[in-house]
């Protein structure tokens, strides 16, 4: 498996994640239940932006700035 499909199934799991503990957020009542969960969002989200950065990068594409 390459590093790019790799990294797309760690995306994909990721964001399956973040799905599943949207669902639990709907239900949580409890403050407690509720900051884990948007813990674990943010830190889920902080790893996605981190693996779409590398995948940019590694891209080659490079933004042209006026």
């Amino acid at each position: 498996m390459s590093q790019r499909q790799m990294n797309l199934l760690w995306l994909k799991d990721l964001l399956e994640h973040l799905g599943q503990c949207r669902q639990r957020l709907e239900w949580a009542e409890d403050r407690e239940t509720v900051h884990l969960l948007c813990e674990t969002m943010l830190s889920d989200l902080d790893r996605c932006k981190r693996l779409c950065e590398a995948m940019h990068r590694r891209s080659g594409v490079h933004e042209v700035k006026s």
